[in-house]
């Protein structure tokens, strides 16, 4: 009696077998690891593969869509003094930080999930393979949009991309309207991301929210690989709204060409 109350205050064989099972466990994932970070890269540099063309501007809008943004322009110019002016680039910024960003997480990860395999005993082949696994993630990051992406934050994209439309809005001349009625529909592909700029004549009257109504028709376009479609919704709205606040008057002449601007960045 008095051994087994001894034995009963030890701790029991069941904790060692769940303590055994959890490291068997976490010995068969490292094992697995490998093929875990193998399938997911491969997964990944697919699929950015597969949708890398929907980041190329002239790939999306070539001569015919292009000739579709035209047609809504001009209709809906048709209906307003205001001049509205839709620019598609592939990017507002290279990002550098992304690639560099894309290495070090490639760098930790691939070094985490490659335990069981790395030549930890090898100090110059364990740099190596670790800085192989970062320039991995680098390259990537370079060369495929959409890993590039991945390694962009919102705030990020949202600055550079105001950035650029505020330059692009003064560089195409919509500054210069006789009634400051110029309106841009600025949109990037790499940040998905979509600026309305309207000169203070417009925003004199009209109010900002207004505008979320054409972003929102961009942002549709490129989402569902569709980008002539929305950049002619944009349009189409824009021409409303502009329609109901400067209505086209006789005499009214063209003061901007109506145009498309597309290019890399």
């Amino acid at each position: 009696m008095v051994m087994q109350e001894i034995d009963a205050q030890l701790p029991g064989d069941g904790a060692q077998e769940v303590w055994s099972e959890g490291f068997s466990w976490w010995t068969q994932l490292g094992e697995w690891s490998p093929w875990i970070l193998g399938t997911l890269a491969l997964i990944l540099i697919v699929r950015a593969m597969l949708r890398r063309g929907r980041y190329r501007a002239l790939g999306v809008l070539g001569d015919p869509e292009q000739a579709r943004v035209h047609a809504a322009i001009k209709a809906a110019e048709l209906k307003t003094v205001g001049e509205i002016v839709p620019v598609v680039v592939e990017r507002s910024d290279p990002h550098p930080g992304a690639a560099w960003i894309a290495a070090m997480c490639f760098l930790v990860l691939g070094s985490a999930l490659l335990v069981p395999v790395l030549p930890w005993g090898q100090p110059v082949w364990l740099l190596a393979t670790q800085f192989g696994l970062g320039a991995v993630g680098f390259f990537l990051a370079r060369m495929l949009p959409d890993i590039a992406r991945l390694f962009i934050s919102r705030e990020r994209a949202a600055a550079v991309c105001e950035e650029q439309a505020f330059q692009e809005f003064h560089k195409l001349g919509l500054q210069k309207t006789e009634a400051a009625t110029g309106v841009l529909v600025f949109i990037s592909l790499l940040e998905h991301h979509v600026v309305v700029l309207a000169d203070e004549g417009i925003d004199a009257v009209v109010e900002q929210e207004t505008w979320e109504r054409v972003t929102k028709a961009a942002l549709d376009g490129v989402s569902s690989d569709d980008v002539v479609g929305g950049v002619v919704d944009a349009v189409t709205a824009c021409g409303e709204v502009l329609s109901r606040h400067f209505p086209w008057v006789d005499g009214d002449r063209n003061e901007l060409p109506d145009r498309l601007e597309v290019r890399r960045e």
